[in-house]
């Protein structure tokens, strides 16, 4: 990090509300080279048909011209390239993804990086989506923490509708105003606003809300915008007016609140409706709701991020060491929270899994066991939580018999029998489940 991107870290980690002047000279070749290591490789072109090894075939000139077009105010936000891919299991439902070009991504990578530097001091530690240390799972255990240990009874479980095309450009560049007081540099983030977008039947549409998702610089955009919208509000006006306890967790636009009396909850609900749609939001009615969430009441049940939260007993029994006098009963076993796969997530990936198998079983036996052992591992890392060690076991029960299933399909001579599918597991190292969960100081 360059001494000027240091000074501005360290300048926003103190001063909250100075407002940063001289922003867009930090986009200097030097930055731009560092911020493209972070490029992916594979990354898909946008209209230009210009790939990320195109780009760099040569580099140099390409940010040498880059750089000075920026300087003399000739650069122009390229169109966006829309494409439509499936969201979750059901093949008509769709969501957008808007593909910028490769050398767009280069310069919302940088901007990025100094929006983080500026605004990270800033957010709430409630706040966990698109933010360098943190992870879906950081937020799953901060929310779990906070339920086990807290007095809350009732859950407010939201869903935004079309977060990212709604946000208000208007609202934004006031949000990043505040800090920034430079307009070449809120130019630049304004033209890709403004950008069209060029759908797949080769109309071209201008937005005037939203920022289109597959953007570099989108998720930090989204993230100010709901610093702002949402968690502010809550921790600096709403929680103040609450009789009890109250907590909230958000990963990007997915958040849950808890608290401790219902009348908090309910009004929750009705001034988070008012206050969205000040800010041109609005709630998925369908996906939002107001439950008791009670350590006496294990049939309630709500789903944050993947995992299904219920309470349950746990099944920790009295230590041996403990002396038990004649004729005393045994304790009553504690309400402990529950975390399992989610029923949804956990029917997608199975349809995943077997989608694989079935069209990657023409692999050797060693790339094709070695792939399935990569996605085992990625499964456990994530839902490998304390407590879902049943889902695991039966998402690795499920997932051998579609990789015996397709292997056997393979040809119709010397069939694999299930005896011989079981000793290349053994041979290939298939991992068995496992529980990748571990503690934290902090989180």
């Amino acid at each position: 990090m360059s001494t000027h991107l240091l000074e501005i870290a360290k300048k926003a980690e103190v001063d909250k509300t100075y407002r940063f002047q001289d922003l867009s000279r930090e986009l200097k070749e030097e930055f731009l080279q560092d911020c493209w290591k972070t490029i992916r490789r594979d990354a898909a072109c946008g209209v230009d048909h210009v790939t990320v090894a195109d780009y760099q075939s040569h580099l140099k000139e390409n940010l040498q011209d880059l750089v000075t077009r920026l300087k003399e105010g000739r650069y122009r936000a390229r169109l966006i390239r829309r494409k439509w891919i499936p969201k979750g299991t059901d093949p008509t439902r769709r969501r957008p993804l808007g593909i910028p070009v490769t050398e767009d991504k280069v310069l919302q990578k940088a901007v990025a990086r100094i929006l983080e530097l500026i605004w990270e001091p800033q957010f709430y530690r409630l706040s966990y989506g698109y933010r360098p240390g943190r992870g879906a799972r950081d937020a799953v255990r901060f929310l779990t923490r906070k339920l086990q240990f807290g007095r809350y009874k009732w859950v407010v479980e939201a869903d935004l509708r079309s977060y990212f095309d709604s946000l208000s450009h208007e609202w934004l560049i006031k949000m990043l105003e505040r800090r920034i007081d430079d307009r070449r540099f809120l130019r630049l983030i304004r033209k890709w606003l403004k950008a069209g977008v060029l759908e797949e039947d080769g109309q071209i549409t201008r937005p005037d809300a939203g920022s289109p998702q597959g953007g570099i610089v989108s998720p930090v955009l989204a993230n100010i915008y709901l610093h702002h919208v949402l968690d502010a509000w809550f921790m600096r006006e709403y929680r103040k007016s609450c009789r009890g306890e109250t907590a909230l967790v958000r990963y990007a636009d997915d958040f849950v609140a808890a608290f401790e009396h219902e009348a908090d909850a309910r009004r929750f609900r009705i001034e988070l409706e008012e206050r969205l749609k000040k800010f041109g939001l609005t709630l998925a009615e369908e996906k939002t709701r107001v439950i008791p969430f009670h350590r006496r009441d294990p049939e309630e049940c709500f789903e944050f991020l993947g995992f299904e939260f219920r309470w349950g007993k746990d099944h920790k029994k009295r230590p041996q060491s403990e002396t038990v006098a004649p004729g005393a009963a045994e304790p009553l076993m504690r309400p402990h929270l529950k975390r399992r796969t989610a029923p949804r997530k956990f029917r997608a990936a199975l349809q995943r899994i077997a989608a694989w198998c079935r069209e990657n079983r023409h692999r050797t036996a060693k790339e094709f066991f070695g792939l399935l052992s990569a996605k085992l591992r990625g499964h456990y890392s994530y839902y490998g939580v304390s407590g879902n060690g049943q889902k695991l076991k039966s998402f690795f029960q499920r997932t051998l018999w579609y990789a015996w299933r397709w292997l056997r399909r393979r040809n119709s001579r010397g069939k694999m029998t299930w005896d011989g599918f079981r000793a290349r597991l053994d041979y290939y190292r298939i991992l068995p489940p496992r529980i990748t969960e571990r503690a934290r100081a902090g989180a």
